[in-house]
Parts: structure tokens; C-alpha cells; sequence
């Protein structure tokens, strides 16, 4: 019943209705940290702490990126279609976007999904609470078992990054935007889907 739902909600949608929808809610979450990071943060610079630059841990975040993203293009391969099928969402959403688009909504998405869970709700509550709303703020996947379980282990593995870098932003950040843009650039030329 919910993989029929996420179908219809992405038959009802165009490509560009469904970027509309995941703009706003991007701009939703960067408010929500705005206001979170003012709350809990006592000043402003255990905020600024975040945004440490360790050029090491930069270029692990990037090449965890690449490590996963290589090996859900194997995995893409091995398994059954059905198991990446998020009702059609990812294909209608990314379909013939030009590359700098996908590029500029991974950033966003990036930025703002990693300020909120890892910046301030993993910062604040803990490893544990920030990987599992995490996932189940990607509700669409939760309609399949595979896809759900991918978000988890990738939710947990941003999480332990995050945490090994002690607590740097930037690697998840980049982290994020890596498997997003190039997933997005895969989903983009392989798309059959015409809006």
C-alpha cells in the first residue's frame, strides 16, 4: 500500500513540482537549524566549532562519498531492479537535469541535512537519536526494506565520521554532497522518464 501511495505521489507530480517540494523543505530544515543551533549552542563559538576545515578529514569525507557510491553502483548491478524502487521519486525528480542543478540541490540538501542532524540534533542528543531520525525523515524508504536499510547504514556511517572527526561539519557535508551529486548525475543519464 505505501510503495502504491509513493507511485501516486510521483505520477501526480512533475519533476519540477517534486524539486519545488525538496527546496522547501531544504529551506525548512536550514530554519529549523538556525533556530536549533541558537537554542542549543551556548555561544557563538562552541557553534563555530563545526566548521573546523581538516583537509584529512575532508578528503575521507569525500572518499567515503566515492567508496559508497561505487559500491551502490555494484550493489545497482547484483540486485533486483525492485530494490532501488522508490515509487519512481529519484527518477522523476533527477530526470535530464543539467549537471549543475543536480550539483547545486546535492549542496543544498547536504548542507542543510547535515547542519541539522549532525550539527546540532547529533552535537546536542547523541549518535543514536541523530541516525535514526535521520532516517526516518527519508520516509519515502521506508516503504522498502532495502532502501530503508541502505539510509540506515548510511545514516550510521555519517554519523561515525562525524563523530571520528570530532565533530567537523564539513566532512559530512562533502560526504553527503558526493553520493547525492554523482547518484543524481547516474539517475539523470539513465532516466527514461520524459516531464
Amino acid at each position: 500500500m505505501k510503495k502504491n501511495r509513493q507511485a501516486e505521489i510521483a505520477k501526480n507530480l512533475t519533476g519540477k513540482q517534486l524539486v519545488f517540494h525538496l527546496l522547501l523543505t531544504q529551506l525548512f530544515i536550514i530554519l529549523l537549524s538556525i533556530i536549533c543551533s541558537w537554542i542549543f549552542f551556548s555561544d557563538i563559538p562552541a557553534f563555530l566549532h563545526l566548521f573546523q576545515w581538516d583537509n584529512i578529514w575532508v578528503i575521507f569525507g569525500v572518499c567515503s562519498g566515492l567508496a559508497i557510491v561505487g559500491l551502490d553502483l555494484l550493489l545497482m548491478k547484483k540486485v533486483p531492479p525492485e530494490y532501488y524502487d522508490d515509487g519512481g521519486i529519484n527518477e522523476k525528480l533527477f530526470s535530464n537535469m543539467p549537471i549543475w542543478k543536480i550539483g547545486l540541490l546535492s549542496l543544498i540538501i547536504a548542507f542543510a541535512e547535515e547542519w541539522l542532524f549532525r550539527g546540532v540534533i547529533q552535537t546536542n542528543f547523541g549518535f543514536w537519536v541523530a541516525s535514526i531520525i535521520f532516517a526516518l525523515v527519508h520516509i519515502r524508504y521506508l516503504a522498502n526494506w532495502y532502501l530503508l536499510l541502505n539510509v540506515c547504514l548510511l545514516s550510521l556511517w555519517i554519523g561515525l565520521v562525524y563523530e571520528w572527526s570530532g565533530q567537523q561539519i564539513f566532512p559530512v557535508i562533502l560526504m553527503h554532497f558526493t553520493i547525492d551529486f554523482l547518484l543524481g548525475i547516474k539517475i539523470s543519464r539513465s532516466s527514461t522518464y520524459i516531464d
